[in-house]
């Protein structure tokens, strides 16, 4: 009898930075994968590296998460109530930090048994070899200097005092395999491979020793993560090897790109998640767009949501191209979600960017307003942006702006006049966009004037801007009397 093994993923950021938008593209891989096989998705944080920890990073990359609907099975969590660090499992703890004394038992035992040793080598002595090695050409790495060190000469070492890390023992012979899932059957000659240091001088383990250890003892079945983890894994797979455990399957994405074939970097653009959740970017259209970063469901379909996602994903149509991170493809993504929102939850997701921006929304109908900009808006603080206009007490802009084409400041001005008397007769109760069109329009008509002579200045009295939403959309949404009363500054500006 088969005995069936859940499958659990993770994803172990470091805060050592904000969440990178590549980090979102592996959590999503990670989560969507667990539960397409109905397994677990663990989020661990590794924040051994404490030269580089960021105060507040563990929390953004958590809300980060929390934005995208990525919420761990197990491991470190925010607590719903007030938003505080909790962790949540029975193999814990899940922050690297607080694991210190698991790492020294597992070192203690690969030095007992042959498989690390002790190195006293100075800094000096190390870049000094580097550039030697550089000069003649050399791969650069550990030369195993302090290897033949014995146990006794080691301790008498310590015990006076003198600084230490430790290294794993890397075979000098042979070829470690890396089975992955992405990229098949990857080599690598062990002979190359220099011999980490798996605890550092300050007494935290190293990147190396840690993940193998946590990722072993949290029942870890799959390792999903960056390419650029790669070379790394056969010191991992060596690692397993030495404490006799079963290793993983691994998985590493390609590198996401931008349009010029460059890494993404901080020099090029945005890359953190914060970012693009500040500019007003939803969720839905965030996890759709970066899901298709490697992975292809075998169609032509490109709308999914995260239930759909679960349902399709597996790692057999997943490539190992680089992804091109392209913005006006995300842009797509955004516009086609927004606008299949309803007005009343278009109006809640922009609420906050309205307050942000310092806009008084509480005698307005917020619908009305975003519905403006629905159809038009590549993100949230567009249509925030772009209704400005809608809560400004007095539009600044150029009277000229007012003139239609080939038409005068006269005829513009005349036609406003003549205008403001016609809306003046329409009742506040009749006051709606299906009355204002059909009134104004046959009023136009009836006048013999050009549309454009007439709507043009309207928009342009209502907005202050060149490009707007229709003149009768405004109206609708500014009422009657802050309506007639912009067309009366215009026409005093004129």
């Amino acid at each position: 009898m088969t005995v069936k093994i859940m499958i659990k993923t993770r994803f172990a950021p470091s805060p050592t930075g904000f969440l990178h938008v590549g980090g979102l593209r592996t959590a999503l891989f990670a989560y969507l994968y667990a539960h397409h096989h109905g397994g677990k998705f663990v989020l661990r944080i590794e924040d051994t590296d404490r030269e580089r920890f960021i105060e507040g990073g563990v929390e953004n990359i958590l809300n980060s998460l929390h934005w995208a609907g990525i919420k761990p099975d197990e491991g470190v969590d925010l607590e719903s109530s007030d938003g505080s660090i909790i962790q949540i499992g029975e193999a814990g703890p899940y922050i690297q930090s607080e694991r210190l004394e698991i790492y020294k038992e597992y070192i203690d035992k690969l030095v007992e048994q042959g498989d690390a040793y002790y190195c006293f080598c100075t800094k000096e002595r190390l870049s000094e070899l580097r550039e030697m090695q550089e000069a003649n050409k050399q791969t650069t790495g550990y030369d195993g200097h302090c290897c033949g060190l014995n146990k006794e000469e080691s301790k008498k070492r310590i015990d006076a005092g003198e600084s230490y890390v430790v290294r794993m023992k890397m075979p000098d012979e042979g070829v470690t395999v890396v089975d992955d899932m992405v990229r098949g059957k990857v080599e690598f000659k062990n002979e190359l491979v220099d011999d980490q240091v798996i605890l550092k001088g300050d007494g935290f383990p190293t990147y190396h020793l840690a993940v193998v250890v946590d990722d072993h003892l949290m029942g870890i079945t799959h390792v999903i993560r960056g390419e650029e983890w790669l070379p790394s894994t056969p010191k991992h797979i060596q690692l397993y090897k030495m404490f006799g455990w079963e290793e993983p399957k691994f998985a590493h994405l390609s590198l996401l790109v931008n349009e010029q074939k460059q890494k993404l970097s901080k020099r090029h653009g945005d890359v953190a998640v914060h970012d693009y959740i500040d500019k007003g970017y939803l969720p839905e259209a965030m996890n759709n767009f970066s899901v298709l970063l490697g992975w292809n469901p075998g169609d032509d379909r490109e709308i999914f949501d995260m239930e759909e996602l679960v349902k399709e994903f597996d790692f057999d149509k997943v490539g190992k191209a680089a992804a091109v991170f392209n913005i006006e493809k995300l842009n797509w993504f955004n516009k086609h979600y927004i606008m299949n929102l309803s007005p009343e939850e278009l109006a809640k997701r922009c609420e906050k960017f309205y307050v942000n921006a310092g806009v008084d929304i509480e005698n307005q109908d917020l619908a009305e307003v975003v519905k403006l900009e629905q159809g038009r808006a590549n993100t949230l603080l567009d249509i925030v942006q772009n209704t400005g206009f809608v809560f400004a007490d007095k539009l600044e802009y150029d009277a000229e702006l007012l003139v239609w084409k080939k038409s005068t400041r006269e005829d513009a001005k005349e036609k406003l006049k003549m205008l403001s008397e016609f809306l003046s007769t329409i009742s506040s109760q009749e006051w709606n966009l299906e009355n204002l069109e059909t009134k104004v329009g046959e009023w136009v008509k009836e006048k013999g004037f050009g549309m454009g002579d007439v709507l043009w200045p309207m928009r342009v009295s209502l907005s202050g801007q060149k490009n707007s939403p229709g003149p009768y959309e405004i109206a609708n949404v500014l009422g009657k009397e802050k309506t007639l009363k912009r067309i009366g500054e215009s026409i005093q500006k004129i």
